[in-house]
């Protein structure tokens, strides 16, 4: 999960619309589901990871850590990100 900063302008936004009763919500422009939704579906199942030693700069462990919980997996996201712009 991102744990980057969020402005107090943001987070009271959050809370208002959290606050706000449910039949305050206009579906009116969301489609209802029809038994084609899943027609396609299929389930992906997580990649087995591999665990392997690298070695990173200390400054970019501690933004990742600063910014991620799960820094590791945000390293990952951005390195496969990468791969996949380049081409497999």
């Amino acid at each position: 999960m991102n744990s980057a900063k969020i402005s107090k302008k943001r987070i009271d936004n959050l809370k208002k619309l959290a606050d706000a009763p449910d039949n305050t919500i206009d579906y009116s422009d969301i489609p209802e589901l029809d038994k084609d939704f899943w027609k396609n579906a299929v389930i992906e199942f997580p990649k087995k990871k591999k665990s392997v030693s690298i070695r990173l700069d200390q400054d970019v462990i501690t933004w990742y850590k600063s910014h991620y919980k799960e820094y590791q997996t945000a390293i990952n996201a951005v390195l496969k990100s990468f791969m996949k712009a380049r081409g497999k």
